[in-house]
């Protein structure tokens, strides 16, 4: 309960800052010039540095907010950046603990709460655990205390990477189900969303899920397409962007990789396309990178 206060007054005293530290960035995307069809690194300097690894970085729907996770020494934090009075503000930590790591934000449809995946122990022990899936509450510019998003959702084994379709469907991925000597094995599932919480999810098909690792799921709004991190034999590197469509019978089309473009002999992964559609955003080499996200077109 003390560490849950602690972080709860952390994140408090953090944001009741933000608008007293702008940084000369204005305009949508933190004023950066916006990409084409060749991926670009996002805003170097700034989110992307060359001392750290940046992982999933996403917008709010008016994408004058801003959230990313940093792997510091081993441990990731959540950081988060806004537009205020027409000047972005310094990025500063809100979800950050001596012991536990807090990766791969994402927010609910409605953006009330902000969602990530945390090794903290449900019960607070101090003691890390297996990958959960947690969320916090949003009010005004104040965030509650991590609540564990549940039997439903998280399982003994990881769970990784959360993203929502406007219906509140969550989708995400777990390696529950996978052989004690193949632990890397994640499948992509969805949960309906229910009253309170979540359904119990569903694996979705083997034209998504092969036997090897599919993770970092974003689904589109509508639910016409979903691009996710997998590592495949065909691929070009320790893993890579793919891309499925859902067909008109609601069945989802046998995923393609989305090329050397995007791809390269690293790890692709954390894919976000922003709410106005424009572009795609996903984590490759350690940076954060964006690119027209009309490159999806390519592969219907």
């Amino acid at each position: 309960m003390l560490r849950s206060l602690l972080l709860t007054l952390t994140i408090l005293s953090q944001s009741l800052v933000f608008a007293q530290q702008p940084i000369k960035r204005s305009g949508k995307y933190l004023g950066e010039q916006t990409p084409g069809m060749t991926p670009v690194k996002f805003a170097p300097g700034l989110i992307s540095l060359p001392d750290q690894h940046e992982f999933g970085s996403i917008f709010s729907a008016n994408g004058e907010e801003c959230y990313f996770a940093v792997d510091s020494k081993g441990k990731a934090e959540i950081r988060h950046t806004k537009l205020v009075g027409g000047q972005w503000t310094k990025p500063l930590t809100i979800l950050s603990d001596k012991v536990y790591s807090y990766n791969d934000p994402m927010l609910s449809p409605d953006e009330s709460k902000l969602f990530f995946i945390s090794d903290r122990s449900p019960d607070d022990t101090g003691k890390k655990k297996d990958y959960d899936i947690w969320y916090v509450k949003r009010n005004g510019d104040r965030w509650s205390a991590p609540i564990n998003a549940g039997p439903a959702i998280n399982s003994s084994r990881h769970e990784y990477y959360v993203s929502f379709a406007k219906n509140g469907t969550m989708y995400f991925s777990s390696n529950k189900h996978a052989d004690a000597n193949r632990t890397n094995n994640f499948d992509i599932y969805a949960a309906l969303a229910a009253q309170t919480g979540f359904q119990q999810p569903s694996r979705l098909a083997e034209t998504i899920n092969t036997g090897q690792y599919e993770a970092d799921v974003f689904v589109a709004a509508d639910e016409s397409y979903i691009i996710f991190s997998a590592a495949h034999t065909d691929g070009y590197g320790a893993g890579d962007l793919y891309i499925s469509f859902r067909k008109a019978d609601g069945s989802w089309s046998h995923a393609k990789n989305m090329g050397d473009t995007i791809n390269t002999p690293g790890h692709e992964l954390c894919p976000f396309v922003t709410a106005d559609g424009k572009y795609l955003f996903y984590t490759s080499r350690q940076d954060i990178y964006w690119v027209d996200a009309t490159i999806i077109d390519k592969f219907r």
